[in-house]
């Protein structure tokens, strides 16, 4: 395990022997894997569990959850983490304390740190979690994070402060295939100032249609071809769909030194690959916290703004204000004039849901377990292990394989996800018996319509063996079909 570390680190693919299709082989790798006992701060799905449909009050992998009745208590093979994360067990406690606080102190509990809590008081919990942060991110500071909102309104009140259109610079950079939510935020805030798509928004096209991959060159290209028209840039830093890494900092640079805004959505890469955001001098970023950073559906989302933006003197351009980015020394003065918080703490809107920010406090714990070097490390050689199982399947048999990896081999170029294309005349059908082979089994995996599934073996709860057992599924499911 160590040499296969060691080559990840240095940004090389692993090499595995010929007997890596093995059981025997990935149970080694486990039994040498320093960050396995991460998986024990999670509740993964058991087999039974996902097929739930009522509540009984049994957590999986808790000592309440009984299988009287025979039912398979199996944790299932949870590679789903690019959609959701798996909840962090320390979430009960966070959400007990929270309520036990709101029972006993009422309203105090806005500014009463409680002896024996693992929680801030309620009006600190979003600057506690900034703090707990700078590793994920890559900020120099607390002030340069804020969570709130989730992420699409704090894209909206980036754009606000960063996308101010003139008749010269009007234009909005993004790829082609964004995120749902990015592509409504900016088409409405085209509309908003009485743009049209057609002449304000920039899409970067796939620099090969058929794996759909996205050149650097391609994009700096797009960047040359509208550098005295654009206005900002907003790109995925991993791309939803292929699993594609872009290069962040030189895209970065690249376009500012055109005058542009770098905005980025980490949503599929915060958690999941090294950022150093501070460092990149990445303008703004924003990302989701429920999917690699496993704080639950709809939790709390985070806000990067560099330093260099913050204002000096109290005041910031364009920035739409709210009673809770008032400063705590004056926030419950009730004044009218607006006193604004350091740095991105000062773009919050309105009283943060303590039940959000408790979840996601657990969930940040458990990084603060590790580091995102070592978990990087893993996730390379996870990855890589998972790719190799996949091209020795592929190459089962006779005939052409009914899927190919989209995700580019490169490991400087993908985080954890890779996204299988299902091709061919009966490729969806294929992929409608896969996924319903996956489930039979116990297998949770993503799938895009109309021909993709994103298999995502997360490091901080899977293991070799899971990613061993979803390959021998997946044959079952492909043979069978």
């Amino acid at each position: 395990m160590d040499h296969l570390l060691s080559a990840a680190q240095k940004g090389q693919k692993p090499e595995f022997p010929a007997d890596a299709d093995t059981l025997e082989y990935a149970q080694l790798l486990d039994s040498q894997d320093k960050l396995g006992h991460l998986k024990d701060q999670f509740n993964i799905p058991s087999k039974s569990s996902l097929k739930k449909k009522a509540l009984d009050g049994t957590i999986p992998g808790e000592s309440n959850t009984t299988s009287s009745d025979q039912d398979d208590q199996t944790p299932s093979i949870y590679l789903v983490g690019n959609s959701l994360g798996a909840q962090p067990k320390s979430v009960k406690s966070r959400i007990s304390a929270q309520l036990e606080t709101w029972a006993s102190v009422g309203v105090g509990g806005h500014f009463t740190s409680m002896e024996n809590s693992p929680l801030s008081a309620w009006q600190d919990l979003a600057e506690s979690c900034a703090a707990k942060s700078l590793d994920l991110v890559g900020a120099s500071s607390a002030q340069e994070i804020i969570y709130m909102n989730t992420l699409t309104v704090n894209l909206h009140l980036m754009l606000a402060t960063f996308y101010r259109p003139t008749p010269q610079r009007h234009k909005i950079i993004i790829e082609w295939k964004p995120f749902p939510s990015d592509w409504y935020a900016v088409q409405s805030q085209l509309a908003f100032h009485n743009l049209s798509a057609s002449d304000s928004l920039i899409e970067i096209q796939p620099s090969d249609p058929e794996t759909l991959y996205l050149s650097t060159e391609s994009i700096l290209a797009t960047i040359d071809e509208h550098a005295d028209s654009a206005a900002l840039l907003l790109l995925p830093g991993i791309q939803y769909f292929t699993g594609q890494l872009l290069d962040i900092p030189k895209i970065t640079a690249y376009a500012q030194s055109k005058g542009i805004i770098a905005g980025w959505d980490l949503a599929h890469a915060a958690g999941n690959v090294p950022l150093s955001l501070h460092e990149w001098n990445v303008d703004f970023a924003v990302w989701c916290t429920y999917k690699y950073l496993n704080a639950g559906p709809g939790a709390a989302a985070g806000l990067f703004l560099h330093e260099r933006h913050h204002d000096r003197d109290g005041k910031v351009k364009n920035r739409l204000a709210g009673w809770y980015g008032a400063d705590k020394s004056v926030r419950f003065n009730m004044e009218k004039e607006f006193v604004p918080s350091p740095g991105a703490w000062g773009y919050q809107l309105s009283n943060p849901s303590a039940v959000d920010l408790s979840c996601l406090d657990a969930a940040l714990e458990v990084f603060g377990k590790t580091s995102m070097k070592e978990l990087r490390g893993k996730a390379v050689v996870l990855t890589g292990y998972l790719e190799v199982l996949l091209k020795r399947l592929m190459n089962e048999g006779r005939g052409a394989a009914p899927f190919r990896i989209l995700t580019p081999e490169s490991v400087e170029e993908r985080g954890t996800q890779l996204s299988l294309m299902f091709t061919g005349a009966k490729g969806k059908e294929v992929l409608q018996r896969v996924s319903k082979v996956l489930a039979e089994n116990g297998v949770v995996c993503d799938f895009r319509k109309p021909d993709v599934m994103r298999v995502a073996p997360v490091p901080l709860y899977c293991g070799f063996e899971d990613v061993w057992k979803f390959v021998k599924v997946l044959k079952k499911g492909v043979e069978e079909s």
